[in-house]
Parts: C-alpha cells; structure tokens; sequence
C-alpha cells in the first residue's frame, strides 16, 4: 500500500501550478541525527521533500522550475558509492534518481555548489522554507550571493524570496483518495494495538510493558515505527498531557490513558483509549469516561464540509461543562462557566488538530481571522478529555486522579466524515466485554 509515481508526480505538477512565473523551489531533506557517539537516530525523510518525491534518503536537495524546456524536475542526492553502501545500505544514486523517481535531471549532491546557482540565475522569485534548516538557509544565501556577485557580468539574480510552506502545506492539507487509503491502514494497525493492550493490561503489569505490546503490533503488521512517543498513564499519570516515561506499574483500580499510533508509509495515526486496569470501571470512572465519549460523539457529528474547523471544539466544551456541572466538579451557570474558561481546569487543550503525515500535521486553521471551512479530504483528529489533578482540593477526593482521553482520527467526506478508527472499542460495554473475553 503505497502512493504510486503518478500521484508524487501530480504532487509536484499541483505545486508549479500555484507557484509564480520565472520562479524556482528548492526543498532539502532531513539529514541523519547523531543519537550518541557513532549511532545515528533511525533516519526519517522530511515530510515535505518526501510528498513531492517518495525519495527517503538524506542529504538530497529537491529543486523545482517551472516551465524549464529541459526538465522541471531535479534531484541532487549521493552518488553510489560501493564501499559505504556496503557497510549502511544501497543508494539510489543520479541514475537511479531518474530512473526509480521520475526525476527529469539528477547530479550528486556534491556538485550542487558549481550547479544550482546556475539554475537560480535568471528566476525572478526564490520558494524556499526560510528559518527551518539554519546551515541549509546560509548555503541558499551562499548560492544566491554567487549570482549578485555576477551582476557586473550580466548575470540576474532573483528579486523576492517567497515561503514554500504556504502553497505547500495547503496542497497537503487534502487528502487524495491514496493519502486516506494509507491513513486508514494506519488506522487499523493502531487500533489492533490498542485492543492487544486492552486484553494484555491486568494489576501487575508495567506501563512500559503496554507499550512493548502495542510497538510489537505497530511491527508485525509492517510499521516498524510509532507516529510519536506513545503514552500509558496508570492512574494519576493518566493526568499528564504527554506523560512518556511510561515507567510505573499498574495498580488495581487504575484508569489507563493509552496515546498511542503508528506511521505507516510517512503517514501518522493517534488514537487514545482510556480503560480500567482491572477491568471494570469505578462508579466515578464511569461517570466521567460517558461525559467524555459523549462529547466525542457530539464533536464527531459537527464534522462534515461546510463547518468551521472549531465547531467540534466548541461541542465538546459545551458537552464537558454541563457534565461537570451535573456531576458537582462544577458549580454556576454552564453559560458563564463557558464564558469565564472555567473548564480548564479539566479540560485544559482543544479538541484536536490536523493528521497527515506529521501527527499534528501542516494546514492554516484561519484564514484571515476566521476559522477554516471544512472541506472534504481534509483529516483531522477528535480528542477530547476531562483530567482531574490529584491534588485538586476543589473537588470530592472521590474524583481526584482520573484521567481520561478519547481519541479517534476522522477523514471529512463529501457529506459527513468516516472515522479512520472506529475498530477500537471505545463504550463502556464494549471495553468492559473486550477485557473479560466476552467480546
């Protein structure tokens, strides 16, 4: 399940489309990371260089020129080279840049000093993602610098640099058929997952062990790599937004919050799930955990083309806070309570954000001072919460130290929006049945 040439290549058409006349992109890939001494952190291509160009080595420079007679597509990367693919890997090299990824032109990277300020020459209008890679932005200036230099000699330097991210990150915004057919596997894998967990979890069991379950799930089934750290808060770590320590055994009575996905050809899932460690959940769990799911729910249904990108947030406030009111954590007018923010104090982010191939992934969510429209295609998580602190003494001790998240990933349809990962149990029943085996 992969996104095929033809897409990478309307990728790269789309993007031309919308760039400027006499105008050039220049686009770099991540560079390997040193973990500690001679071990680098497991390479991962810039998601912006890889959705113009599925090309997942680094040290590779992408340059695109619009309307150029003899190609508009150029990749610099590594050239072969025997003895260091032996000992890391094999290279794609020039050839296999045109070869395998449609390059139109392709040179080694190692001669981008004597060939890119010759491209450059002549643009009127540099696209480039300044303040991102800092050694990268001063080889840019570098190479422009070269062409002012030649002023005197005829030679034209560009007049305007123009951030690539903007036109960029709203094409990756919507989801082409391809992008959300990956999404959903992701989807599948991750809830898999989640559900090994939910059956492995009992008293006595470590949090980090949770964890090795789920990251064997994500490996098995072709995702060798979690989209982030994944969280398991037992308890009062239940409360803690991007708890990772994930080192703390799990007691009887516990709620578990599992934050966990995979990425799966460049493309990320999340989903949360909350469930008692004995199985059964407490009155007040129970409680809490329905006010919550009904606010997902309430959210789910604002999500469809039309919409604005906060409605779901707003939905989930209003469910939240007038649950809290019922229940006592809370004391006034839901109105006022709204007003003043005053369910923050459990409910303290938003709803959800954008999902693609980062987990909080690129997209505007204003345009202006309004919040953006949904449209189809677009994904997006919903995730609301209620996280009471353990030392809240504003509230009964009955309720101190629960913390609960539920977390799905939605794709906007053209009249509503599908749920990407609806196989993970997420009612009471439902999970309640899936630990005792029943289900």
């Amino acid at each position: 399940m992969k996104i095929s040439k033809k897409e990478f290549a309307r990728r790269r058409k789309n993007l031309m489309a919308e760039m400027e006349p006499d105008s050039i992109a220049i686009v770099p890939a991540a560079r390997e990371t040193i973990r500690n001494r001679d071990v680098d952190y497991p390479f991962r291509q810039d998601s912006d260089f890889y959705y113009l160009t599925g090309f997942a080595e680094p040290d590779a420079v992408l340059v695109l020129l619009p309307g150029r007679k003899h190609g508009q597509y150029i990749l610099f990367c590594r050239d072969r080279d025997p003895t260091m693919e032996l000992w890391n890997g094999y290279r794609a090299g020039p050839e296999g840049a045109t070869e395998d990824y449609a390059a139109d032109d392709a040179f080694p990277v190692s001669d981008i000093d004597d060939i890119l300020p010759g491209l450059i020459e002549g643009r009127e209008r540099v696209y480039y993602a300044m303040g991102r890679h800092a050694e990268f932005d001063r080889k840019v200036m570098k190479w422009v610098n070269v062409i002012r230099s030649q002023v005197r000699t005829g030679a034209h330097p560009p007049g305007e640099f123009l951030d690539l991210d903007h036109l960029l990150h709203d094409l990756r915004l919507y989801k082409s058929a391809a992008e959300v057919r990956v999404m959903k596997k992701a989807g599948q894998i991750s809830a898999a997952a989640h559900i090994r967990a939910m059956q492995i979890c009992k008293p006595g069991v470590a949090e980090y062990q949770l964890e090795a379950e789920i990251q064997h799930e994500f490996g098995r089934n072709g995702a060798r790599f979690a989209a982030y750290n994944s969280i398991v808060g037992a308890g009062k770590n239940g409360c803690i937004l991007h708890y990772t320590e994930n080192a703390d055994v799990i007691k009887d009575g516990d709620l578990v919050l599992i934050d966990a996905g995979c990425e799966l050809e460049h493309y990320a899932a999340d989903i949360t799930r909350t469930f008692p460690a004995n199985g059964v959940f407490s009155k007040e769990q129970k409680a809490l955990y329905d006010l919550v799911l009904k606010a997902q729910l309430a959210a789910i249904k604002t999500i469809k083309p039309g919409n604005h990108w906060n409605q779901s947030h707003d939905a989930t406030v209003k469910v939240i806070t007038k649950g809290l009111v019922e229940l006592g954590l809370l004391k006034g007018t839901v109105s006022k309570l709204i007003e003043k923010e005053a369910y923050k104090d459990f409910y303290m982010h938003r709803a959800g954000h954008w999902l693609g191939m980062d987990v909080h992934d690129v997209g505007d969510y204003k345009i202006g001072d309004e919040w953006r429209v949904l449209e189809e295609g677009m994904a997006m998580t919903v995730e609301p919460g209620i996280y009471v602190a353990p030392d809240n003494k504003k509230v009964a001790k009955k309720w101190r130290g629960i913390g609960i998240r539920i977390e799905d990933d939605v794709v906007v349809t053209k009249d509503g929006c599908d749920v990407l990962t609806k196989d993970v149990p997420k009612t009471v029943k439902e999970i309640e049945a899936l630990m005792s085996g029943a289900a």
